[in-house]
C-alpha cells in the first residue's frame, strides 16, 4: 500500500512541475481510484487475493490511468491556452483524444490476457498481475473517459473561485 501511495505521489510532483499548477496533477491522479476500483472487482469475481504482485499491478496501473487522463488534460490546457473556456476546450479536448484512448487502452487489456489465463509454473503470480491489471484498465477506460473531464471541469472551476481572479482562462 505504501508502494501504491508512494507511486501516487510522484505522478502529482511530477505533473505539478511540469504544468506549473496543482489543479491539473489533482485531476488527473483522481482517476486513479477508478482503476483500483476496477482491480478489486477483479480480483474479487476471480476470488483471488492482494498480494505482492497484485500491488505490482496496482502501481503499474497508477500510470496507465494516469496517462490516459493527461491525454485529456493536456489537450484541453491547449485549448485553453488559445483561448477556450473551460467546458469548450475540456468537450473539445474528449472529443478528440476518446479514439485514441480507446484504442491504446483496448490494445494493452488485449495484450494482458495472456497473463490473465496463464497455467503452468508460476501462474498465480502471472494470473495475479493480469487480473489486476485487466479490470482495473476496464474500468478506468469505461470510467475515465467520462470522469476524467468531468474531474478537469471541476478542479478548474475550484481553481477560479479560489484565486478569486478574473483572466481570460476564467470563460464559462
Amino acid at each position: 500500500m505504501i508502494t501504491f501511495i508512494a507511486a501516487i505521489l510522484v505522478v502529482i510532483l511530477i505533473l505539478a512541475g511540469l504544468y506549473e499548477s496543482w489543479a491539473d496533477p489533482i485531476s488527473v491522479v483522481l482517476i486513479v481510484p477508478l482503476a483500483v476500483l476496477g482491480a478489486a472487482a477483479g480480483l474479487l469475481i476471480g476470488g483471488m487475493d492482494n498480494n505482492i504482485y497484485t500491488q505490482v499491478g496496482l502501481v503499474l496501473l497508477v500510470g496507465l490511468a494516469a496517462k490516459n487522463a493527461i491525454l485529456i488534460v493536456e489537450f484541453a490546457r491547449e485549448a485553453r491556452a488559445k483561448g477556450q473556456g473551460v467546458l469548450e476546450a475540456t468537450i473539445e479536448a474528449s472529443r478528440l483524444r476518446f479514439r485514441p484512448i480507446l484504442m491504446t487502452s483496448l490494445a494493452f487489456i488485449l495484450g494482458v490476457l495472456p497473463l490473465v489465463t496463464a497455467s503452468g509454473a508460476g501462474a498465480v503470480s502471472r494470473q495475479s498481475v493480469g487480473t489486476a491489471v485487466f479490470a482495473g484498465m476496464i474500468g478506468v477506460t469505461a470510467l475515465g473517459v467520462f470522469f476524467t473531464p468531468a474531474l478537469y471541469v471541476l478542479m478548474q472551476k475550484r481553481r477560479k473561485s479560489a484565486s478569486g481572479s478574473l483572466t481570460h482562462d476564467d470563460k464559462d
